[in-house]
């Protein structure tokens, strides 16, 4: 039986500051607990915080691939290679390392989002979902029973 993992939702907007460090907002730091892991979210250009009790779930997943051919290695070395262990100091901010940055085109305003079992962070230029989807949100609202 799988232990209950974290829900986030919700979404807020800041900014990084000079030394490239991210306010986690208050009301997602507790359920990311004290170490967490920040990655990026491909195919979406944008980085994500999991706490560490889903991260090892998702490592268990993909150490459980039959198939561990060429194209698999390629994208684990790729994933591995834009993940970071991350805690947030005693003011709740977490250093977003340089490449990472890059990768999610973030230079100084985000928007953090919280989504089921982890957090994306986007640069705010490059977020936008603050309008739905057209003709999605009703048909995915019926899919879903909710």
């Amino acid at each position: 039986m799988h232990a209950e993992l974290p829900r986030f939702a919700g979404s807020e907007q800041h900014a990084l500051d000079h030394k490239g460090r991210l306010i986690v907002p208050a009301r997602f730091r507790e359920r990311l607990g004290s170490q967490f892991v920040l990655t990026i979210a491909p195919p979406d250009p944008c980085l994500a915080l999991y706490p560490s009790a889903t991260w090892v779930e998702a490592c268990g997943r993909l150490e459980s691939v039959s198939q561990k051919d060429e194209a698999y290695r390629r994208f684990l070395r790729y994933l591995f290679a834009h993940t970071e262990e991350v805690s947030c100091d005693a003011q709740g901010r977490m250093v977003v390392p340089s490449l990472l940055r890059a990768y999610a085109g973030i230079e100084r305003a985000v928007v953090s989002v919280g989504l089921l079992t982890r957090i994306e962070i986007w640069a705010k230029e490059r977020y936008a979902f603050e309008t739905p989807p057209k003709g999605d949100v009703p048909r995915f609202m019926a899919e879903f029973g909710l």
